[in-house]
């Protein structure tokens, strides 16, 4: 039977809560240590870990490059389990220390949140976001659609399914609920055209395919066939075809030390694909 939990007047912080990241996790921003954070030879410094939102960004970096646009980068491993995220560099540069964060040194500007990165570099070198104005929007839609959502999979579904330090049901069907009304949206979408915003490849795309492709990929909680993943066809489909890009496949491995397949830590040049035969 479950326990009855009430709330307190006043809520306080337990450190030891349980949970894969209660060792971190905490109610006060800030740094917690000096840890300056590593600069390449590149105009653009990534700092990040291979997590979907991470993901995002290092697809971007990769089919930028594989399009041709000068957009070299180094990318640098945050490790958000050992608290890295709470060094004094990276909280200068990304004061919610959440990975990803990028510095750009040409223009000296930081950029935080991964959506604001995409977009940052798609305007930076004027790819993959459409200048006409409804197309534009389009991709725009649902760019925010994905971070406005993600969040219910990854802090809702992931965290109870995966995470919680105990299976509790209300939490688990409440956001596997949610989470599956998020896949029928994007199947629904995707039957009507190849890529999410249009007949085009865009950052919505590279947006949704980390959470929602790793989904339906088997990649992310081990929860496909509790979500029955098989059921969303056009979903299958479209994150198979951005599966087989070679740039998808690259951005993939950057900043991943984790998982059961082998990973790139840190990424500094074109070469450092070459014992991936990438």
């Amino acid at each position: 039977m479950t326990t009855s939990y009430t709330p307190p007047a006043v809520w306080q912080w337990q450190s030891e809560n349980g949970g894969a990241f209660a060792s971190i996790n905490r109610p006060v921003s800030g740094a917690t240590h000096q840890q300056p954070l590593p600069v390449g030879e590149h105009p653009l410094q990534l700092y990040s870990l291979a997590t979907p939102n991470g993901i995002k960004v290092t697809i971007l970096l990769e089919e930028l490059l594989a399009a041709g646009h000068a957009a070299e980068y180094d990318a640098w491993l945050i490790s958000i389990k050992d608290g890295a995220q709470f060094g004094s560099g990276f909280v200068e540069l990304n004061p919610n220390s959440k990975i990803p964060a990028l510095f750009d040194r040409d223009s000296g500007i930081r950029v935080f949140e991964s959506g604001s990165i995409l977009l940052y570099l798609a305007e930076k070198f004027q790819a993959f976001l459409p200048t006409d104005p409804g197309a534009r929007t389009e991709v725009m839609n649902w760019l925010f659609w994905q971070m406005g959502s993600a969040p219910f999979v990854g802090g809702g579904f992931g965290h109870f399914y995966a995470y919680a330090p105990e299976k509790y049901e209300y939490p688990i069907n409440r956001y596997a609920m949610e989470t599956k009304r998020q896949l029928d949206v994007l199947d629904k979408q995707l039957a009507r055209q190849p890529f999410v915003a249009g007949n085009e490849y865009s950052i919505a795309d590279m947006a949704i395919w980390p959470w929602y492709g790793g989904l339906v990929l088997g990649r992310l909680y081990n929860a496909a066939e509790f979500l029955d993943v098989g059921s969303y066809q056009h979903v299958l489909r479209w994150a198979q075809q951005l599966d087989a890009r070679p740039a998808v496949k690259r951005g993939y491995l950057v900043n991943r030390n984790f998982g059961d397949t082998p990973g790139l830590a840190e990424r500094h040049s074109t070469a450092d694909f070459a014992t991936f035969g990438l």
